[in-house]
């Protein structure tokens, strides 16, 4: 079993490979960690990997907690995630390219990174200013008839997209043209619906390309099933423009 050690970073979201990660970085703990990958040469990958948070807060409690305003905040790479934070990650992440790492005159830095491959979350170490862990590299394999199913995918979702477009009083946009290679139609299908994080962990996860466009395509069926019969929807921004891919 081949693995890598990369820099980890927890969010309370699921990064897809191909998809634009823009972060806003202002705790310590990730301050850390860019001002290491700024270290790294032009000329080579700045990586570190993304997994959702299962249990904890991506953001370390900063003021005396509530109802004892005396309790001290957490401090330390893995505040937050409890004594093991291997516990308190999904154990499918995905590694983040860094294309840009602009640090700010508050000491923070703006970040813009892509999602590129799977990885399965081996351990987790908590020694140093961030945490850091041992990553297993996932193939991406194509399974039982990708093809098809990507094409039914697409039209599922363009039906997806009008009817969450209509219940929101908003124009569709259709500039962009949608991809037709399996694996990134299903990546991006993932990542643009409105599904919760555990819903979106689940496709992450999945075991072959067919197998999540199998999944979305259920999925998207029955939540452009429920949009039709609902008067309105929550505000929302996803459909004013497409999904960034690199």
């Amino acid at each position: 079993m081949t693995t890598v050690r990369l820099p980890l970073f927890p969010l309370n979201s699921v990064l897809f490979p191909g998809l634009v990660l823009p972060l806003n970085v202002f705790e310590e703990r990730y301050r850390a960690m860019m001002r290491e990958l700024l270290k790294v040469p032009d000329e080579e990958q700045r990586q570190f990997a993304v997994v959702a948070i299962r249990d904890g807060r991506e953001v370390a409690p900063s003021a005396p907690g509530l109802p004892d305003q005396t309790a001290q905040p957490e401090q330390g790479p893995a505040a937050g995630f409890g004594d093991d934070p291997l516990k308190a990650f999904h154990e499918v992440g995905c590694v983040a390219d860094a294309a840009t790492i602009r640090e700010r005159e508050d000491g923070g830095f703006e970040v813009l990174a892509t999602g590129t491959t799977r990885v399965r979350l081996r351990s987790v170490d908590a020694s140093g200013p961030f945490l850091t862990a041992e990553l297993e590299p996932l193939e991406e394999q194509p399974g039982d008839e990708a093809g098809a199913l990507a094409e039914g995918v697409l039209r599922a979702f363009r039906s997806y997209q009008k009817r969450l477009a209509g219940a929101r009083e908003r124009s569709l946009s259709t500039s962009a043209e949608l991809p037709d290679e399996p694996s990134v139609v299903s990546y991006l299908v993932a990542a643009a619906a409105v599904l919760d994080t555990p819903t979106k962990q689940d496709l992450l996860e999945a075991p072959d390309t067919a197998s999540r466009l199998r999944e979305e395509l259920k999925l998207l069926r029955t939540e452009t099933a429920i949009i039709r019969n609902l008067p309105s929807l929550p505000a929302t921004e996803l459909t004013r423009g497409t999904t960034s891919l690199n």
